[in-house]
């Protein structure tokens, strides 16, 4: 089934992301590879601004363990992104992060893709229970799937 753009409407929270002149390829427009760094930094600047993880010192961590991305279309340096965050499915130890890539003025997602985090004690990377402030805040950007 082919993947259908999400609207703006369809996230919870957004972050700017400036592209840089090193994000475009030899075709003038943003790589495949790039995305998967504004998902990152996304997802990582909600966990920081929402105080759910301490990332430096904290016991407990995030590691990717899957990543998936559509594109629909192009987008190129010097454009400032909007990225859309959700939380599509919050399980135990793990989230599901729903994202969304948006141009300057667009209604609909250039591309759109997940990243699914397990948290992990920093130490044994076994996984742990979401801790309180992390459950807290990704239930704030629960996607329609998990209402």
């Amino acid at each position: 089934m082919r993947e259908i753009p999400h609207t703006r409407r369809d996230y919870c929270w957004f972050t700017p992301m400036p592209t840089r002149w090193a994000d475009n390829d030899v075709y003038g427009h943003i790589n495949n590879t790039a995305y998967y760094g504004f998902f990152d930094s996304a997802v990582n600047r909600f966990l920081i601004e929402e105080r759910a993880l301490d990332i430096e010192n904290g016991d407990q961590i995030g590691l990717v363990v899957q990543t998936a991305c559509h594109y629909f279309a192009p987008l190129s340096f010097p454009d400032i992104l909007n990225i859309g965050v959700r939380a599509d499915r919050v399980g135990n130890s793990s989230v599901v992060y729903g994202l969304g890539v948006f141009g300057p003025d667009q209604d609909l997602a250039s591309a759109q893709g997940n990243f699914v985090h397990v948290y992990v004690d920093r130490q044994s990377r076994r996984p742990k229970p979401l801790n309180e402030n992390l459950r807290r805040a990704v239930m704030s950007i629960r996607g329609e799937e998990q209402l």
